[in-house]
C-alpha cells in the first residue's frame, strides 16, 4: 500500500524562521528522506514553495479561473509530502511520528486510493 505523509504547516512559519534555522530544519528533513529511501519505504519526496507563488485553478461551465496565492482565506498550506510504500496504516503512522517535521507542523497521513473508493 502507498500512503502520503503531507507536511501541513501554518502560513507565513518559514518567515518567522532566521536563513540558518531554515537550512537546518530542511536539513533534517532531507536526512528523513534518506533514512526512509534506505529501509526501501520512499518513492518520492519534495519541498514546495510557499503559497505566494501558488495559483489555485478550476474549471467551471466550460470558463476557467485562476486564484493567484497568496490565499488570504488560508492559515494552512502544504509545505512538502513524502510518497511511501508500507505494509499498514500503522507503519505509515508510525513513521510520521518519528517526522521531524511533526516537531513543527502537522504530518498528515493519507491512504493512496482512487478517488470512488
Amino acid at each position: 500500500m502507498s500512503y502520503m505523509l503531507l507536511i501541513v504547516e501554518p502560513v507565513g512559519q518559514r518567515q518567522t524562521r532566521t536563513e540558518a534555522e531554515g537550512r537546518d530544519a530542511y536539513a533534517q528533513m532531507v536526512a528523513f528522506g534518506e533514512k526512509l529511501k534506505e529501509r526501501g519505504l520512499l518513492v518520492a519526496v519534495e519541498s514546495l514553495k510557499s503559497q505566494t507563488s501558488a495559483a489555485r485553478l478550476s474549471v467551471r461551465n466550460g470558463k476557467v479561473s485562476v486564484i493567484d496565492g497568496p490565499f488570504a482565506e488560508a492559515k494552512e498550506m502544504i509545505g512538502g509530502f513524502f510518497l511511501l510504500s508500507c505494509q499498514t496504516r500503522d507503519e505509515a503512522l508510525a513513521i510520521a511520528a518519528t517526522c521531524p517535521a511533526a516537531q513543527w507542523c502537522t504530518v498528515e497521513v493519507r491512504e493512496i486510493a482512487p478517488c470512488f473508493a
